[in-house]
């Protein structure tokens, strides 16, 4: 039986200029230890490494996330675009980069472009310069409003904006006008999500003081009917884009299919399919989480921190964290092709879920409108 789940390919890029005080994602302050041309050298033997479990499928998406992408030079980035291109079949395939305006030259994002990246995700996070400062950017709000004309001006269509809301100090009319901005430049994707305090951050010693939740409502509430009026489609708890130009490799995520993680501290997922019986396994594989640790292990060929076959227990629990995520839900023929399982093993996991949150046919299984502002409480009741 061959392999048919979609498969991306996910880059972690670990360095920032500096690190923002809210981000809890394995990243780390660019220094003397920063060597641009050792880590794609690893990043290409981790390639290499992965294909070998990828059953000779294609590559429908390519995600260089971090840290902050655009500190590599586009020479970099094509290196691996191109090795990738040389291991895997892919046609319009769409790839992504993460950008932040602090970063932003006009040469250089013109040859990203001309090196295969035909979309950027730019973490503006505010256009207000108090809000920026307070979350410790690196640009300015000049920046931010000069970075989407300089992805331009490079030859981008496709492009995203990162905004956050539930700032410390905002106001509702703040964060309104951050959206009502962003909307008037034309692009087909915005990612608008809430101010979260997370372990092991600055934030969370130093916590500061966040509007309160009534307040939160109002705003995500309000700013959600203003991206209506502009077509954004909510597709996602926190993803809006017009018709057609949803984030293909987030989706990919969302629809549990699969993905190779490569880069430090990466994280992959691959189902393997038993020739013999079409029985399947799904595994978890992660990278070793320090850059330097990564680049020396996988140097000499051991880039692979450990890895873990899943039960079937956190198969549906995962499917569900993943598909419940999106609007419409998943198809309980996805349910089946990316899992192996049986629909009735789906059913009874959520037999205690009120009927209020979740709804469950033959055909789907999918939250109510009030499930999807409630999902964390489906997924309690799913542990």
């Amino acid at each position: 039986m061959s392999n048919k789940i979609p498969l991306s390919l996910y880059v972690h890029i670990p360095w920032c200029v500096k690190k923002c005080p809210y981000c809890d994602f394995n990243s780390h302050e660019k220094n003397q230890s920063f060597n641009e041309s050792r880590y794609v050298k690893a990043l290409l033997i981790d390639l290499d490494e992965e294909f070998k479990y990828c059953q000779q499928r294609s590559l429908s998406s390519i995600f260089f996330g971090g840290g902050t992408p655009s500190l590599f030079s586009a020479d970099a980035i094509n290196k691996i675009i191109e090795h990738a291109k040389s291991l895997f079949k892919f046609e319009n395939i769409e790839i992504t980069l993460e950008a932040n305006p602090g970063t932003f030259e006009q040469d250089k994002f013109t040859a990203y472009r001309n090196a295969g990246v035909n979309r950027l995700s730019i973490g503006i996070q505010s256009f207000n310069a108090s809000h920026l400062k307070i979350l410790g950017r690196i640009h300015d709000n000049q920046q931010a409003l000069s970075a989407v004309a300089t992805a331009k001006k490079a030859g981008f269509t496709n492009i995203n904006l990162d905004l956050m809301f539930g700032l410390p100090q905002q106001s509702i009319q703040q964060a309104i006008e951050d959206v009502k901005i962003a909307c008037q430049f034309d692009v087909p994707h915005i990612s608008h999500y809430q101010l979260t305090i997370e372990e092991n951050t600055y934030f969370h010693k130093h916590t500061p003081t966040l509007p309160e939740i009534d307040l939160i409502w109002e705003m995500q509430s309000q700013c959600q009917n203003i991206l209506a009026k502009n077509n954004f489609h909510q597709y996602e708890i926190s993803a809006y884009s017009q018709s057609e130009r949803q984030c293909q490799h987030n989706i990919n995520y969302w629809q549990f299919s699969d993905y190779i993680g490569i880069g430090a501290g990466a994280h992959g997922k691959l189902t393997n399919i038993n020739a013999s019986d079409g029985s399947m396994d799904i595994i978890r594989r992660w990278k070793h989480r320090q850059p330097q640790q990564y680049i020396e292990k996988t140097i000499i060929g051991n880039s692979l921190s450990g890895n873990q076959t899943l039960s079937q227990q956190d198969i549906v629990f995962e499917f569900l964290l993943n598909a419940l995520r999106l609007k419409s839900g998943s198809d309980i023929q996805n349910f089946k092709n990316s899992t192996g399982l049986k629909y009735s093993t789906l059913v009874n996991a959520v037999k205690n879920i009120d009927t209020e949150l979740l709804l469950i046919d033959e055909k789907s299984v999918r939250t109510t409108d009030k499930g999807f502002l409630f999902l964390n409480t489906i997924l309690e009741e799913l542990v």
